[in-house]
């Protein structure tokens, strides 16, 4: 698989990784199953998927143990992104940015994931009670201590910011300024996918311009893209899409047209190619430091997401994705 890289110590992945949250958070709670994920998780990186995005607070704790069992047989074949910063209570997720508490989460973390150096460690939320700048200084301190390699930021786009007119990840934008006082930043983990594209207004642009690696979380649209997905069908009560304004099953039937134009395009490249690859293919188009991360806890969808790494978009492929309508919600 072609490789990518991250940040300015040049840290080599493969271009599409592995989102490792659905194995045991947030989607069909149901489906779920153990030796189901470490397939999935073992074919990735014999393709080449070598980076494995996890979180502390998926399951919380059970995704990064899940990790932890094909990391104690396969570290050397392993590029390891974990995040910090967000506790998961009964009914709620908080922030919690303190210095003490990230060094402690770090240490649990390395624990479960059974290794002794993480290599992306991502701040997942930045507490509004702690200045990031210290949160910042305490993870690079861990980089310094040798127990991470690199700092990543996921970055949250304020949908109020469209209304007013301003740049959804504007905050973000100046969160990350601050924070490159302290400490390199040598990834932006943010939603990017062709029914959500906000991330190139901006962001991305921010991350090209100082050689920042872009990670795409959600390239297939929580699993819309795929085309796979029934309108109506319904969701478990567990899962995000249940209550999220895309996946109504009015608006799943009126975003069709985007998972229709999706396959024309696939049927250009010959038979077997999917609206999937497709979608994952203009993800990585994006810019050479974009690294796409698909989620799944399925062994086929592993094969066919890093099969996707390989598909080349034309220009004309492209520009009509490009014209794709833009995706709907409940609340338009």
């Amino acid at each position: 698989m072609e490789r990518r890289t991250i940040g300015a110590g040049a840290l080599a992945v493969g271009a599409v990784g592995l989102g490792c949250m659905p194995m045991s958070w947030a989607y069909n709670g149901s489906r779920q199953r153990g030796d189901a994920s470490l397939r999935a998780v073992h074919r990735a990186l014999d393709l080449g998927s070598t980076l494995l995005d996890t979180a502390d607070m998926y399951g919380p704790f059970t995704n990064e143990l899940l990790l932890g069992r094909v990391l104690k047989e396969r570290r050397e074949d392993a590029f390891v992104s974990t995040k910090v910063g967000l506790l998961v209570g009964e009914q709620h997720i908080v922030a919690n940015g303190r210095p003490g508490y990230v060094r402690r989460a770090c240490d649990a973390s390395l624990r479960r994931l059974q290794t002794d150096v993480i290599d992306l460690y991502q701040l997942h939320r930045a507490d509004p009670e702690v200045p990031v700048e210290e949160t910042w200084g305490a993870m690079a301190e861990l980089v310094q201590a040798g127990k991470v390699r690199a700092l990543g930021v996921c970055a949250v786009g304020a949908r109020g910011g469209r209304r007013s007119g301003s740049r959804l990840y504007d905050p973000t934008l100046r969160q990350l300024q601050r924070m490159q006082q302290v400490f390199p930043v040598s990834a932006v983990q943010a939603e990017l996918s062709v029914w959500s594209p906000e991330a190139l207004d901006g962001l991305l642009p921010w991350c090209a311009a100082r050689g920042v690696g872009f990670l795409a979380a959600m390239p297939l649209g929580n699993g819309f893209l795929t085309g796979t997905l029934t309108p109506g069908e319904g969701f478990e009560p567990d899962d995000l899409r249940a209550r999220h304004p895309r996946f109504t099953a009015e608006m799943m039937a009126a975003n069709q047209p985007i998972v229709a134009g999706l396959r024309r395009v696939a049927r250009r490249h010959g038979e077997g190619v999917t609206a999937a690859q497709v979608a994952l293919a203009w993800v990585l188009a994006q810019g050479g430091q974009v690294i796409a991360l698909p989620g799944t806890k399925q062994e086929r969808w592993a094969e066919e997401n890093a099969a996707a790494a390989a598909l080349r978009l034309t220009a004309q492929d492209l520009a009509e994705v490009s014209r794709l309508p833009a995706a709907r919600g409940s609340w338009d």
